[in-house]
């Protein structure tokens, strides 16, 4: 490959049509949580003084790189494809995973402008309640913001607070939910803690309810399509014999297969790994079923639940242990436009 400047490579950064070129001058420095990882220029392709050395120490490409490239990308479409539909988008890592993958905003980006104030790792309690603004959350300052153009708002907040790690302490969310191996291979519900896994979701349900009640009190809002989801059943590391993910960004167990470790599931045979997958997804179905109750029925509330379980359904469509490669995004990315595309058309 030609080689280019640093400047180049912090032009690069910012360019969401350039991925690709960005990745391949770069390389990954993991940090201390799954998503602590650094993207860093490839000291072989991007020539840098002394001085663009100590600048680059000091850098954090990664969820901020990622949130300001597309920050300019929303304002590009609103200037020049303004024939764009408006979405405004919530979330954590299933809507903004760091440059390495492609996830949901990515793929609906050419057809959708979408103001996307997602972070990976994000929790639900940190979108409703940290760090607000003047005019409240985020979320409601920005559509409050884009009122008279959104079409629809996309929120996904479930993840780190069921399968993934807490932002602050850098600890497996699941570890407190589910008990000790039992020695029964064929016992899924009776390894989960149903005490703390019940406390989770009250708290979970909360913050949705927080973040609907928001929005239908501001004028002009009342009715604005509320697209909610929870994930896939995500497959514990490792899985079948000779796994093949082996993420750059994070370890192997990073969120799941770690903590059952320590609660001592064991991974010998297929029967026993695949006890660790049914009880990660015993809690997907949890998840969706608080999901389901907040969202009542669409045609009163205005809020829909794209069902994501199944849509990757081999290990292969998996980057790591609770995300998808770019490939697997896109079925399930297929599956939230068929519901905006519905819901938009029926006005």
């Amino acid at each position: 490959m030609q080689k280019i400047t640093f400047n180049e490579y912090i032009a690069l950064s910012t360019d969401r049509k350039h991925r690709e070129t960005f990745k391949a001058y770069s390389n990954v420095e993991r940090g201390e949580g799954g998503f602590d990882f650094r993207i860093v220029p490839n000291p072989d392709l991007v020539i840098m003084t002394e001085e663009e050395q100590r600048l680059e120490n000091a850098m954090q490409i990664g969820n901020g790189a990622e949130r300001a490239a597309r920050m300019l990308a929303f304002q590009l479409d609103r200037i020049f494809r303004p024939h764009k539909p408006v979405l405004v988008a919530e979330g954590d890592s299933w809507l903004q995973f760091p440059i390495l993958v492609d996830e949901i905003v990515d793929h609906l980006a050419e057809e959708f402008a979408i103001l996307s104030l997602a972070a990976a790792g994000d929790t639900a309690d940190n979108m409703v309640h940290g760090d607000l603004e003047p005019g409240g959350s985020e979320y409601l300052t920005n559509l409050r913001s884009q009122k008279e153009h959104v079409r629809a708002f996309l929120f996904s907040a479930a993840g780190n607070d069921i399968i993934g790690e807490d932002r602050v302490t850098k600890k497996s969310a699941l570890f407190d939910i589910i008990n000790d191996f039992s020695g029964d291979e064929n016992d899924v519900a009776g390894h989960i803690n149903d005490q703390v896994l019940t406390e989770r979701l009250g708290k979970l349900r909360a913050a949705y309810e927080k973040v609907i009640s928001d929005i239908r009190g501001e004028p002009g809002l009342e009715r604005l399509p509320i697209i909610i989801h929870g994930y896939d059943y995500a497959f514990p590391f490792p899985h079948v014999e000779n796994d093949p993910r082996n993420p750059l960004h994070a370890k192997n167990n990073e969120w799941l297969g770690e903590p059952l470790d320590r609660r001592r599931f064991p991974v010998a045979t297929q029967q026993q790994r695949d006890l660790r997958r049914a009880i990660v997804a015993l809690l997907i179905d949890r998840l969706y079923d608080m999901l389901a109750d907040v969202a009542g029925d669409p045609a009163s509330t205005r809020v829909w639940v794209v069902n994501c379980r199944d849509a990757m359904p081999d290990v292969s469509d998996w980057i790591d242990e609770i995300h998808g490669t770019t490939a697997g995004f896109a079925k399930v990315t297929e599956r939230v436009r068929q519901l905006l595309d519905g819901v938009l058309a029926s006005g």
